[in-house]
């Protein structure tokens, strides 16, 4: 801990819908240390989603500062943010993401295909991620051949393969049953004993006790609460 990984200072963000602006994100400030495990908690509508696509690059402030490791995002062109989000953010998305026609080891492989990395070091690689994840005995399966709960795992151990400071999972275990949800945040909870910084999005709050940190998300502005969600868990 101690290093900072992410800086997020006044951030404003607006849509337009249907003639009318829409303020998205209210002048967001946010601060992530390295190994962090920290959840984004908001019902629909609340901005959580904007705010995830700002901070996995997929998307640009229009006012504010967004400091990544030393970067400031909000200068960067569409290349330069398209490197960072390979090499910087690993991410898990709740419907897993998966291509049906390649094995989970082929999945887990495609981020370093991308890099250009020679097969034999790639297999290496997707092998102990898998590993990682309690996977390695199902590397040559489809997914189709695969519960949710082990494909969800298949992606995250895609999301692990370029060995990214920051993982960001969005709604992890929203298409899960509740057992399986269990098991996935272990293996979150782990990944983060190991090191990781993990940021998660979730509207789900039992999964978001389960964070070392908790910042709630309401009509575009943040709250945090230091774990005490009483007073304001009324809009979930």
């Amino acid at each position: 801990m101690g290093k900072t990984l992410i800086e997020i200072k006044d951030m404003v963000k607006t849509y337009k819908v249907g003639g009318e602006t829409v303020t998205a994100l209210h002048r967001v400030s946010l601060h992530v240390e390295d190994g962090e495990f920290i959840a984004i908690i908001g019902p629909s509508g609340s901005g959580k989603s904007t705010l995830m696509n700002m901070i996995g690059c997929l998307d640009k402030p229009e006012s504010g500062e967004y400091i990544l490791e030393g970067h400031n995002v909000g200068k960067l062109n569409d290349n330069q943010l398209a490197a960072i989000r390979n090499q910087k953010i690993g991410f898990i998305f709740q419907n897993f993401n998966l291509l049906s026609k390649l094995t989970a080891i082929e999945n887990v492989e495609l981020p370093l295909l991308y890099q250009g990395m020679g097969p034999h070091e790639r297999r290496k690689i997707a092998r102990e991620c898998l590993d990682k994840v309690g996977l390695g005995n199902r590397a040559q399966h489809l997914p189709a051949q695969l519960s949710g709960g082990q494909q969800q795992r298949v992606a995250i151990a895609r999301s692990l393969v370029c060995n990214p400071p920051i993982l960001l999972a969005d709604e992890p275990t929203g298409a899960l049953d509740s057992k399986t949800s269990r098991e996935i945040m272990e293996v979150m909870k782990k990944l983060n004993e190991e090191g990781h910084t993990i940021i998660l999005i979730t509207h789900d709050l039992g999964v978001a006790r389960q964070a070392k940190r908790i910042v709630q998300i309401k009509d575009g502005r943040l709250y945090e609460n230091g774990g005490d969600l009483v007073e304001t868990s009324a809009f979930f």
